[in-house]
């Protein structure tokens, strides 16, 4: 029953890091002052998109389309000062302006104007029902094309955007990356350090530690210590898999996997 018991809140342990993957800022070829980024969240199967634009003018991204694509399909974002609600979620069909979605499915987190530059934090669910709208799952959205078109000249009326000179295109590639919060727990996650080990082991946050208990693979208990600075010895234990259940000093357990050399 105990080793049942260590496998599983280790297994609990490793998958407890809500994960991301992102593009980064991903300016647009030829450069016509668009730029994304996109980050998918696994956790909250949200993505959010940066979006930033020139701020005299409206301004748009085309989601899973690729260059050449000649405003005859694909989902679209476009956002305009004056109109309501400002930013719209459209679908292109074809050489005019694309048609509101009947679902508007992003929502506009902030809206920032530093200068000359428009910036648009957005979200919206990974994926949904709208068949228009370009679906995201976490688990096989590897790469991701878009471009963005915008007119030659500053006005808030969205209409044609004057062709492939204000249009610009971009492929980026997902990385995948801890958030923040995660970040923050991984800082002050215990560590046993090196794993495998033949006769010392590090702890890292150490001070964090009341009392260690150490299991073998079947669930008997080997050793109960009471550490003393950062260090364990496991000189005297036999070469395999032991199972450390910590008990830190907020009263919290912690389960980590040493291989003895």
């Amino acid at each position: 029953m105990k080793k049942t018991v260590l496998f599983s809140l280790l297994l609990t342990g490793f998958l407890g890091f809500s994960q991301q993957k992102t593009t980064g800022d991903v300016p647009l070829s030829p450069n016509n002052g668009i730029t994304a980024n996109f980050t998918l969240d696994n956790t909250t199967s949200k993505v959010t998109l940066i979006l930033k634009g020139p701020s005299d003018r409206w301004f748009g991204l085309g989601i899973g389309v690729e260059a050449g694509f000649g405003m005859s399909s694909g989902d679209a974002v476009v956002y305009s000062a004056v109109t309501t609600p400002k930013l719209t979620d459209r679908n292109f069909t074809g050489f005019m302006q694309p048609p509101l979605d009947s679902s508007q499915d992003w929502t506009i987190v902030s809206d920032v104007v530093s200068g000359s530059v428009r910036t648009l934090t957005l979200t919206r669910a990974l994926t949904n029902s709208d068949p228009n709208d370009y679906q995201m799952p976490y688990a096989t959205t590897n790469s991701i094309s878009f471009a963005g078109p915008r007119p030659a000249n500053a006005t808030t009326t969205v209409a044609p955007h004057g062709g492939t000179a204000n249009v610009g295109y971009a492929t980026a590639s997902f990385t995948t990356v801890l958030g923040v919060n995660d970040t923050a727990v991984a800082n002050k996650k215990i560590v046993l350090y090196p794993n495998p080990a033949k006769e010392t082991v590090n702890i890292k946050n150490a001070d964090r530690i009341k009392s260690v208990d150490i299991y073998e693979t079947g669930g008997r208990k080997v050793r109960s210590v009471v550490p003393d600075g950062e260090t364990i010895s496991v000189r005297d234990l036999k070469s395999g898999i032991y199972y450390f259940e910590i008990t830190l000093k907020d009263g919290s357990l912690s389960y980590e996997k040493l291989i003895k050399e």
